[in-house]
């Protein structure tokens, strides 16, 4: 059992290199997605 099907992650496969992908891609994606909203509202950028 790798470091990564413990804790929170409590399901099999919760280490698959997929799983793992797709959770960074929408951390990232939704992290990018606040900076550009704050920019726009800070600085109305069109």
């Amino acid at each position: 059992m790798s470091d990564l099907n413990r804790g929170i992650m409590k399901f099999d496969g919760a280490d698959k290199p997929l799983v793992v992908a797709i959770s960074a891609v929408l951390i990232l994606g939704s992290i990018a997605a606040l900076i550009f909203w704050a920019l726009n509202v800070a600085y109305a950028i069109d």
